[in-house]
């Protein structure tokens, strides 16, 4: 593959100062904690101190985004109110003897926080659609909600593969039990480094003796300029929805993708409710060592 239209198109990345964006998709029911998700959203769910969401924009702000974009649902109103200024309240905390909670609200309230609107549910592509005019013609962060990473490693480190790759986009990847291997979209490669593979192909939720190895998607992505100017000609799938792994094959045929393997114990599962307890158990305790 001729690697310089891809340099050339990428030459920003390496560049301090260009401005990407951290897409979060935010708009979905949050079916599995019914009916606790019945007037709060998911994402406001507390790990430990915080919202679990708030983990997730405060990673992509300690990365080389500029601005963390949420793709959200208009019914969801508690999210947007959680990251917007709230001065009254400040003031009372701080009459009130408590500035350590004061400067908490206060960090929060300042956030480089925006948002887009995802009026139907028609599956991740589509909410990374959504978010086109905000990334324009730069590569971006997409962040998955269910999943945490608190030290905010992981992005600057794929940004580093990125770098060194001439730009390309990258995935991060975990290894998965071989009892697990099906219920996931996993990488078919080859490794070029001990923690990163090229990728060949995306291969959804293989049987086991299907599966070209056991590196199962993640749920953060550093994406090409090119992969959100795919999803605009992605047709739906199933349900209807538009799959951004449709999009991702598509950038396959004409560019380079890298997988940054990660340690599982760097990353945590909210998505249900059995990992999501999980998650507050090994936190709570990280906290208190």
């Amino acid at each position: 593959m001729d690697e310089a239209p891809l340099l050339r198109r990428f030459a920003h990345v390496t560049e301090k100062g260009m401005p990407m964006k951290a897409l979060i998709p935010a708009a979905g029911l949050g079916t599995r904690f019914l009916p606790a998700t019945k007037a709060q959203p998911k994402e406001m769910l507390l790990v430990v101190d915080r919202p679990a969401i708030q983990y997730v924009v405060e990673e992509g702000l300690a990365s080389d985004a500029d601005e963390v974009v949420i793709i959200n649902s208009r019914e969801k109103k508690a999210i947007e109110e959680h990251f917007s200024p709230n001065p009254e309240l400040v003031a009372t905390l701080r009459a009130r003897g408590k500035d350590q909670y004061a400067d908490l609200v206060e960090k929060v309230g300042a956030y480089n926080v925006s948002y887009v609107y995802q009026d139907e549910a028609l599956g991740l592509g589509h909410a990374v659609r959504c978010a086109h005019e905000k990334t324009g013609d730069e590569p971006f962060y997409v962040l998955l909600g269910d999943v945490l990473v608190p030290d905010n490693k992981m992005l600057p480190r794929m940004q580093e593969v990125s770098d060194a790759h001439g730009g390309a986009s990258v995935i991060a990847v975990m290894p998965v039990p071989d009892d697990q291997v099906s219920r996931f979209g996993v990488i078919a490669g080859a490794a070029v480094a001990d923690d990163v593979w090229k990728i060949d192909a995306l291969v959804e939720k293989p049987a086991l003796e299907d599966a070209p190895s056991n590196l199962a998607v993640f749920g953060r992505y550093l994406l090409s300029a090119r992969v959100m100017e795919l999803l605009a000609d992605v047709e739906p799938g199933v349900g209807g929805e538009i799959q951004l792994t449709d999009a991702l094959d598509a950038v396959l045929r004409e560019e380079e993708m890298y997988a940054l393997i990660i340690d599982p114990a760097d990353g945590f599962d909210t998505g249900t409710v059995e990992s999501w307890l999980e998650t507050n158990n090994v936190l709570f305790k990280r906290a208190a060592e």
